[in-house]
């Protein structure tokens, strides 16, 4: 979700009295330890971009509106224990181990502070429609002049004018956006049916991605050269981004794909089976894997037939050979499928989040990361981090912050006078003790 406007002002407080000091399973000092990132981000590709590098080891500053803050703030889910509806699940899994201060941008002295603030960070975040920041006055030009090694990294829906000026560069963007026009959707569904949304939010999560390596690159360059820069990432191109075989079948076999079902267009078997009890992933393009697999379903007898012989014999009886696999894989459980084939063939159950939760690999891995959020059961878990360093070690380093419980202490961490910290409550621009 690309952010519409400056931070807006739904119902809601700001709590100062609780510290978003980390607790969890990021032990230790991450990869990109001492990176400081000033977040501006709201809802969902800004923020799980930062939280990616957040995991890594930086320090992320969030900057929220006095009221309401976040919109993931509210936007649930809540446990049922959580009566003050304080500790939203959306916003506490992509803002895990941030701090929060609260500011009023739409004031003189919120601009004031944040100018001041900015030449202390590294990283400058946002992912607001085009102009927002500029009509705030502190857009890249502005603070890049106060900070030149500044790398400011943005998120919207079609681009930036100073990277490429888009047709759409006014347009207001949402993951739904993002995966239609990017090429994902047209390939996704049913073969020869509609166009599918896919399930996550995928049209937000990776350009999030993409532009997480992004920022990492320009601090990089910054730290060689002392010279930041602009970037960004626009969501529908982060999304044909990762749809890259759609233009290669496009060139080069003059090609226009369309929703390709549960099967690859190209390799067999590579897709979804049926289990007694499910589905099943299999993926044994090669004769060596297809052999394997034959022998493990007990039907053997298929490879001496003219039809399944070989692959290019299989590519030309493709539907007979996803029909006599599905017969045979339908007669076991997945369980049963497992049995005979984890660790034969490329093979994998298909999983929800109950079986993903009961599965040891994603306990060793450490993907289901426990969150403190006081007054709630220790149970509340959020993703884990995906990278795993041997010696620099990233994970989850505490819950999502208290709406501004950090406005005080970063602003005097980063060298702030307790006159000014005055000064600027007195006028309404950060939240009073």
């Amino acid at each position: 979700m690309s952010a519409a406007e400056a931070p807006s002002t739904p119902s809601g407080s700001v709590r100062t009295h609780a510290s978003s000091t980390p607790k969890g399973g990021g032990e230790g000092k991450g990869p990109l330890a001492g990176l400081k990132i000033l977040d501006f981000t709201q809802a969902l590709a800004g923020p799980f971009c930062t939280q990616n590098l957040c995991d890594l080891g930086a320090e992320v500053v969030k900057v929220e509106g006095l009221h309401g803050g976040d919109l993931s703030r509210h936007s649930g889910p809540f446990h049922a224990a959580d009566t003050e509806r304080r500790y939203s699940g959306y916003f506490q899994s992509i803002n895990r181990g941030k701090k929060s201060i609260a500011v009023d941008l739409k004031s003189p002295a919120g601009v004031e502070l944040i100018k001041r603030l900015v030449p202390s960070f590294d990283v400058v975040v946002e992912n607001f429609r085009v102009g927002v920041m500029d009509r705030l006055g502190l857009s890249y030009e502005t603070l890049a002049a106060l900070h030149p090694p500044l790398v400011y990294a943005a998120i919207r829906g079609f681009g930036d004018p100073r990277t490429g000026e888009s047709p759409y560069g006014e347009w207001p963007a949402y993951d739904v956006v993002a995966q239609a026009m990017g090429g994902m959707m047209g390939i996704t569904g049913p073969a020869g049916g509609p166009p599918t949304k896919i399930g996550p939010g995928v049209g937000d999560t990776v350009p999030a991605l993409y532009l997480a390596l992004g920022i990492v690159s320009a601090v990089l360059n910054a730290r060689q050269t002392g010279e930041g820069q602009f970037l960004d990432v626009a969501m529908a191109d982060a999304v044909l981004g990762v749809c890259e075989r759609i233009v290669h079948q496009h060139t080069f076999a003059q090609q226009v794909p369309g929703p390709e079902g549960n099967h690859h267009p190209f390799l067999l078997p590579f897709g979804i089976y049926p289990a007694a009890d499910g589905f099943v992933a299999i993926a044994c393009p090669g004769d060596p894997f297809f052999r394997a697999l034959c022998h493990a379903l007990g039907a053997p007898e298929i490879l001496d037939e003219p039809a399944f012989a070989t692959p290019k014999a299989r590519a030309a009886n493709r539907a007979a050979v996803i029909e006599r696999l599905s017969a045979l894989t339908a007669a076991f459980t997945k369980a049963e499928l497992q049995a005979r084939l984890g660790g034969v063939v490329p093979f994998g159950p298909v999983m929800n989040v109950e079986d993903i939760a009961h599965d040891a690999h994603f306990a060793a891995r450490r993907m289901l990361e426990p969150i403190d959020c006081p007054g709630l059961p220790d149970t509340l878990r959020v993703a884990g981090q995906p990278i795993k360093f041997a010696r620099t070690p990233a994970g989850v380093r505490g819950r999502g912050p208290d709406l501004g419980a950090d406005t005080t202490a970063v602003l005097k961490t980063h060298g702030f006078a307790d006159d000014d910290i005055a000064r600027w409550r007195e006028a309404g621009a950060i939240p009073g003790e």
